[in-house]
């Protein structure tokens, strides 16, 4: 177990550093962000200044390289926009925001697949099956900012029952986790009703039925269990699809989170802050993905670990 954590730490470790390669390449091919941040009144002499301030005078390589040896001391640069701010400090500041609105989302979304399949599985209803994969199949068909703008005219605009944006109240993080929440809802349902189908033709359930144990007994403790590992494994997977889903969501609703800092970054070319949003996210990934794993082993004893 140990070995195999280290081995995935460095896996993990080389992950990060392709993020912030690629994201130093596209950042500087995006050209120097003086021009962006001077008065559209500043003199071409002025953006020289200000290019050579940040560095942006000397070579890519130089630059690259220069990167790299700050962020072995712990030096993510300033934000270009607020100077003396470290960009580092900016996202550690919006991160708990982005962690609430995902942990909820996500956890909502994988406790109604799980609640509709427990539901299909103890009433055995072909139609209520149907009607919930087609429920889901038309919120999965509907992009995830429209859905959200969706929720804001009917909940916010129409019956004025919600705030649409912002945050602060529990109230603010009903819509965004609910969008989130419904995005991949059939993909775990039809997932999770596979696996539980599949782990009810197997042995060990006909042999707790035929010991007489009830149907909610040998649902809940004998087929479950290994009907979970393969919507971890998906969930695992689709972590980089979520967290990309998560920036959208963030700038429909005023998300006060790490997406929209990232966002806001793009559009200002201020780099540090947008690099060091990327490790983050790059970080929770590759996290993510080792806890998954290390949650199946606990789950699945025959789930070995090498």
């Amino acid at each position: 177990m140990l070995r195999y954590t280290l081995r995935r730490l460095m896996q993990g470790l080389f992950t990060i550093f392709a993020v912030v390669t690629i994201t130093f390449i596209v950042g500087r091919l995006a050209g120097s962000p003086a021009a962006q941040l001077l008065p559209e009144a500043a003199t071409q002499a002025e953006i020289d200044a200000l290019n050579a301030e940040l560095g942006f005078d000397k070579p890519v390589t130089e630059q690259y390289l220069t990167y790299l040896q700050g962020l072995l001391v712990g030096n993510f640069q300033d934000s270009f926009r607020i100077q003396g701010t470290s960009s580092m400090k900016l996202v550690l500041e919006r991160l708990p925001s982005s962690l609430l609105l995902g942990a909820v989302g996500l956890a909502i979304g994988l406790l109604l697949a799980v609640t509709a399949v427990f539901i299909i599985q103890y009433a055995n209803s072909r139609r209520l099956r149907l009607g919930l994969l087609a429920l889901g199949s038309l919120r999965s068909s509907i992009p995830d900012f429209f859905f959200g703008l969706i929720l804001v005219v009917i909940f916010a605009v129409q019956l004025q029952m919600l705030p649409s944006l912002g945050d602060g109240t529990i109230w603010h993080l009903i819509m965004p986790a609910l969008t989130i929440a419904t995005a991949q809802f059939v993909v775990y349902m039809r997932l999770f009703d596979s696996s539980m189908t599949q782990a009810g033709a197997e042995d060990f359930v006909r042999t707790a039925y035929a010991k007489g144990e009830k149907p909610s007994f040998v649902m809940f403790r004998e087929m479950t269990p290994n009907a979970l590992l393969p919507v971890l494994t998906l969930a695992g997977m689709n972590l980089g699809t979520f967290l990309g889903g998560l920036v959208i969501i963030e700038n429909v609703f005023a998300w006060p989170g790490l997406g929209q800092l990232i966002i806001n970054g793009v559009y200002t070319r201020d780099f540090p802050v947008v690099q060091s949003g990327l490790i983050i996210v790059a970080v929770l990934f590759v996290l993510a993905n080792l806890a998954v794993d290390l949650l199946q082993a606990a789950i699945d004893p025959r789930v070995k670990l090498s």
